[in-house]
């Protein structure tokens, strides 16, 4: 499917960040422009300037000599992102919960019983649709153009971690409790209990983020562990 000429190196961004966020171009891995321009049916230079674009946004790294590159997320960037949404988020839950009217929390009501139910149900994927809806109205309820701006541009590069925090065992049951919780206090009308517990919630997904990390890695050795030749094994035992 080609893109048609309209702003073309912003629908050509908008197919870049499609294709990162769906892990068609993965952390780490080099852009070829030419062969990403003929796939795209474009020249290279609405390419090079929707990198740009991306670039500012912090999911493409353009090095001299060497090309483009999509972002990687460190351990360290997601330790200094989380908190950062925590505030922010926290902050659009409390001014929600100023801001709501009935018909607000009666829309926020059928998205939360959705939440509910894929969570009982396991459904990752429409658990994950959802919860961006709900994060996204309380956005809206906020009604503030510069939160949604600067969390809009984090969560862009979000997309770049790999991770899914509700593959930890037990963490979709306990996320879907810490939204619902954030929507106790919005219908309470409880700005300071909603700016909690939506802190609350996102420094918890890192802490699963975090728990995902260990177990991956304490696999990854432990296969390591089992393919290293006998020697090898024995010499990194117990002394």
């Amino acid at each position: 499917m080609r893109i048609v000429q309209q702003a073309l190196y912003l629908e050509v961004a908008d197919r870049l960040r499609a294709m990162i966020d769906a892990h068609r171009l993965v952390p780490g891995a080099w852009i070829d422009e030419n062969a990403m321009a003929e796939m795209l049916g474009i020249s290279r230079t609405p390419l090079r300037e929707a990198l740009k674009v991306l670039a500012a946004e912090g999911l493409v790294r353009l090095e001299p000599r060497r090309g483009c590159f999509v972002n990687e997320l460190s351990e360290q960037d997601l330790d200094e992102i989380f908190p950062l949404m925590a505030l922010l988020e926290g902050r659009c839950a409390y001014e929600a919960a100023r801001n709501a009217t009935r018909a607000d929390l009666d829309a926020l009501d059928g998205l939360h019983a959705d939440l509910a139910r894929y969570a009982q149900a396991g459904d990752i994927d429409a658990y994950y649709e959802t919860n961006a809806q709900i994060h996204e109205a309380i956005q809206r309820l906020a009604g503030n153009r510069w939160l949604t701006g600067l969390i809009s541009d984090l969560r862009k590069v979000l997309r770049l971690s790999r991770h899914k925090s509700l593959k930890l065992p037990g963490r979709i049951q306990e996320s879907c409790a810490e939204h619902l919780s954030v929507f106790a206090a919005l219908k309470a009308r409880d700005p300071e209990g909603a700016e909690a517990m939506m802190k609350t919630h996102l420094l918890r997904q890192r802490g699963a983020l975090k728990t995902l990390d260990a177990g991956g890695a304490a696999v990854a050795a432990e296969t390591q562990a089992v393919r290293a030749p006998p020697a090898l094994r024995v010499a990194g035992g117990e002394a």
